[in-house]
């Protein structure tokens, strides 16, 4: 399979059902509704939404089925973004080439895009119980909300804060990473794969797969912003050294890191082909993410 053409042909998807599941720019207020669309379609991967689609195909769901809990996860990564990127936190100017949301609508409304990103993600997975037994959208939320939060995401983000410029361990360091990176593509593919109907050992699968993926992705970006070009990033390049976050290159050096992240893109691949040709795409997904320059 080609895998540059699956993901753009699940983006177009995915960026059109954005477009009508976002308020539109001229519905009251219009200003918070344009600070959330400005970021949305900022660009970006959609690797969250895919990898929802993705998960319920390698168990014999249908991807468009599950859209509209993709774009939900795709709206929750945003919202992280935008906060990230504000001057209390990672304070950057650029994303994706683009200014940043704060740069463009001032930091309260940056704040205020984030929290209503966030929030319309729940009231989105809300709407799935249209189509899908309440237990599996209660389970959805219930692992959507964690991965989110203290035990997930923000838990990462606070970990990570709390280590700049310290010595940490490597457990710490997988600690940071496993929860502000890994725990969202754990939910994505779960969702994928809950509202599909899969079973005990297809979710292990998965969730090992992501797991992997997730380390994975982190460790290649942890290179990139050493090594990458800033205007095929999007961003300035050296932001982790002059924050002094720990790394996987400061802790490992740049050589060691490249065969870890391969090392972990080669458990994920060996995991998810247990599930069969279905699951090609997230074979593939997670060789092309460890090759990637931007």
């Amino acid at each position: 399979m080609n895998i540059k053409e699956y993901l753009a042909e699940k983006k177009a998807v995915i960026d059109a059902a954005l477009d009508e599941i976002l308020p539109a720019e001229d519905v009251k207020p219009q200003t918070i509704h344009k600070a959330m669309r400005y970021s949305v379609f900022a660009g970006g991967k959609r690797l969250r939404p895919i990898l929802v689609m993705a998960s319920a195909e390698a168990v014999g769901g249908k991807g468009n089925d599950v859209l509209p809990a993709a774009c939900a996860l795709e709206m929750i990564h945003s919202y992280s973004l935008i906060h990230d990127d504000l001057p209390a936190m990672d304070d950057d100017d650029y994303r994706r080439g683009m200014l940043t949301n704060h740069k463009v609508f001032g930091e309260a409304m940056a704040i205020l895009a984030g929290d209503a990103l966030l929030t319309h993600a729940f009231y989105v997975l809300s709407h799935c119980l249209k189509y899908f037994p309440a237990e599996s959208v209660n389970q959805v939320v219930g692992e959507v909300s964690k991965a989110a939060g203290t035990f997930g995401m923000v838990g990462g983000q606070v970990v990570d804060i709390e280590s700049e410029g310290k010595d940490i361990s490597r457990e710490e360091l997988d600690y940071i990473h496993e929860n502000k990176t890994a725990a969202l593509f754990v939910a994505s593919v779960r969702t994928g794969g809950i509202l599909a109907g899969a079973n005990s050992v297809q979710m292990d699968a998965l969730t090992d797969y992501a797991r992997h993926l997730g380390l994975a992705f982190q460790i290649t970006d942890d290179i990139l912003d050493i090594t990458g070009d800033s205007g095929k990033l999007g961003k300035n390049t050296g932001s982790d050294t002059r924050k002094k976050k720990v790394t996987f290159p400061l802790l490992y050096g740049l050589e060691e890191s490249r065969k870890m992240a391969l090392d972990e893109s080669r458990k994920a691949g060996e995991i998810v082909r247990t599930l069969g040709n279905r699951a090609k795409p997230l074979e593939e997904i997670v060789l092309y993410l460890v090759s990637r320059d931007f």
